[in-house]
C-alpha cells in the first residue's frame, strides 16, 4: 500500500500573498474557507475568536478539532471580548493596516458592535470589507440567521437531488457554506487587486445562497421552456445516457458518465456489444434518454459479472469514462490521491500515531505554490505576536488583566 506522504511545517515558508494582512472574525465554513484560501498562499491571516473560540471548533471527532485543524491551517489566533469596547478598539487598530477583514455575522450586527464598514473604510480607505451571510445585506430576508443548510434547500438543489419517490435529498457535507467561501475568495481577490491599483476599498455582499444558486443554472430557463420539473434521478441524468452508479460482483461501485456519442460507442465495443450501435433505441442520446432502464439493464449486468478492480482496469485500458466510486478508506490508501498528494499528513500531537491526514494544495501553482507555514492555531496562540507591536505591551498586559485580551488556554490531558 503507498504511504501518505508526510509533510513538515516551515514557519519561515513565503507565498505570493505574503505581507497581507486579514482579520478574520467569520465563525464556522463559509468564511475559514475563504481565508484558508489567503492563509495557504501567505497571508497573515488573524484569526480573531472570541473566549470560547470560533465555533468550528466545536465540531470535533473523537475530541479531536478535526474541521478547524484542516480548514484553518496556516491561521494565526487572537482571543479577545468583542462584548467589551476595548475589544472593539483593537479590532479597529488590526483593520487600520489590514488590507481585508472578513466577517459573517447577522447583518447589522457589526454595525451594532461599532464596526460599521464605513468606519472601517474611513480609517483604512484601502481595506477590502468581505461580509458573509445567509441571505444577503439587504432584501427581505436579511434579518434571518442562514445556515449552509437551509440554501441548499432555498437553492433548488435538495429538490433535484435523490430519487423522485423518495424525499428530497440534502448534501452531507457543508456545500452552501463552502460554495459561498469559494465564491467570496474569487471576488475578494479582484477587490484586492482593485485596491492596490489606488482604486480603493469597498464593501463585499457574500450570501450563502446566491453562490449555490448561481451554480445550479440554467434551472429557471429550463423551467421557463418547459414548465416541468427536473425530477429527481439518483445517479442517473435528464441530459445525457448512460449515466449511473453501477454495482459490481463484489459489493463496490462504479459510477459511469458517456456523455458524448463517441465515448458511448466506445463503451458498447469495450464490452462486446458492437451490436448496439445499430439499435435504434441506442443510436443517439435522445433515444437512449428513451430507453435508459433497457440500457442500464445492459451495462449494469456486464458490470456486476465482474468485480470493481476488474471493472476498472479493463475500462481504463478501453479509454472508457468509468472508475470507481470511492469512500474514505479506500481514499486513504489509494494510490492516485497519494501520489497526487491531494492527500498528505502533516504532525499533531493530537491525532493516533502522531499525524493529521488532510488535503493538498488546491489548486497548483506553478511560480507560486502554496505553503505550509503552521497548524492551525489554539484560541489566542498569537496574542502576544499581534497585540503587542499593535497596541503596546503595557497595554497588552492591562488588557489581559482586564479579561478583554484572553490568554490561550492550557493544553488538558483530554485534549
Amino acid at each position: 500500500m503507498p504511504e501518505i506522504h508526510r509533510k513538515q511545517f516551515d514557519p519561515a515558508a513565503r507565498g505570493a500573498m505574503d505581507g497581507v494582512r486579514v482579520v478574520d472574525l467569520s465563525r464556522l465554513v463559509a468564511g475559514n474557507v475563504l481565508t484558508k484560501v489567503f492563509s495557504d498562499h501567505g497571508a497573515e491571516v488573524v484569526k480573531v475568536e472570541p473566549p470560547e473560540g470560533d465555533t468550528l471548533r466545536a465540531w470535533r471527532v473523537g475530541g479531536v478539532e478535526t474541521s478547524w485543524k484542516t480548514i484553518c491551517r496556516n491561521k494565526k489566533s487572537v482571543c479577545l471580548d468583542l462584548r467589551r469596547p476595548e475589544g472593539v478598539a483593537a479590532v479597529k487598530a488590526l483593520a487600520k493596516d489590514a488590507a481585508m477583514l472578513v466577517e459573517s455575522f447577522r447583518p447589522g450586527v457589526l454595525e451594532a458592535m461599532g464596526l460599521d464598514p464605513a468606519g472601517l473604510l474611513a480609517a483604512n480607505p484601502a481595506l477590502v470589507v468581505v461580509r458573509i451571510s445567509g441571505w444577503g445585506q439587504d432584501g427581505p430576508y436579511r434579518h434571518k440567521p442562514g445556515f449552509g443548510t437551509l440554501v441548499e434547500g432555498y437553492s433548488g438543489f435538495a429538490a433535484v437531488n435523490g430519487f423522485d419517490d423518495r424525499e428530497p435529498v440534502l448534501p452531507p457535507m457543508f456545500m452552501g457554506d463552502a460554495y459561498a467561501g469559494l465564491y467570496g475568495a474569487s471576488v475578494a481577490m479582484i477587490a484586492l487587486r482593485h485596491a492596490e491599483a489606488g482604486g480603493g476599498g469597498q464593501v463585499l455582499d457574500v450570501s450563502l445562497f446566491e453562490p449555490l444558486f448561481s451554480v445550479m443554472e440554467p434551472q429557471v430557463a429550463n423551467w421557463r421552456i418547459t414548465h416541468r420539473r427536473k425530477p429527481r434521478t439518483g445517479s442517473r441524468s435528464t441530459n445525457t445516457s448512460p449515466r449511473n452508479a453501477y454495482r459490481t460482483r463484489d459489493g463496490g461501485w462504479v459510477c459511469l458518465s458517456a456523455s458524448t456519442q463517441g465515448m458511448t460507442e466506445k463503451l458498447f465495443r469495450s464490452i462486446g456489444r458492437e451490436d448496439l450501435l445499430g439499435d435504434p433505441r441506442f443510436a443517439n442520446n435522445p433515444a437512449r434518454l428513451q430507453h435508459w432502464q433497457e440500457l442500464d439493464a445492459i451495462i449494469g449486468g456486464w458490470i456486476a459479472e465482474r468485480t470493481l478492480e476488474e471493472n476498472v482496469a479493463h475500462f481504463d485500458k478501453a479509454g472508457v469514462t468509468i472508475g470507481p466510486i470511492m469512500d474514505t478508506e479506500m481514499l486513504e490508501r489509494d494510490r492516485y490521491a497519494i501520489e497526487r498528494e491531494a492527500l498528505i499528513e502533516v504532525p499533531d500531537e493530537d491525532m493516533p500515531g502522531g499525524w493529521l491526514p488532510m488535503h493538498g494544495m488546491v489548486p497548483r501553482l506553478s511560480g507560486t505554490p502554496g505553503i505550509l507555514a503552521r497548524p492551525a492555531p489554539r484560541i489566542g496562540e498569537h496574542n502576544e505576536e499581534i497585540l503587542g507591536p499593535l497596541l503596546g505591551r503595557g497595554e497588552v498586559a492591562r488588557l489581559k488583566a482586564a479579561g478583554v485580551i484572553r490568554e490561550a488556554a492550557p493544553r488538558t490531558a483530554a485534549e
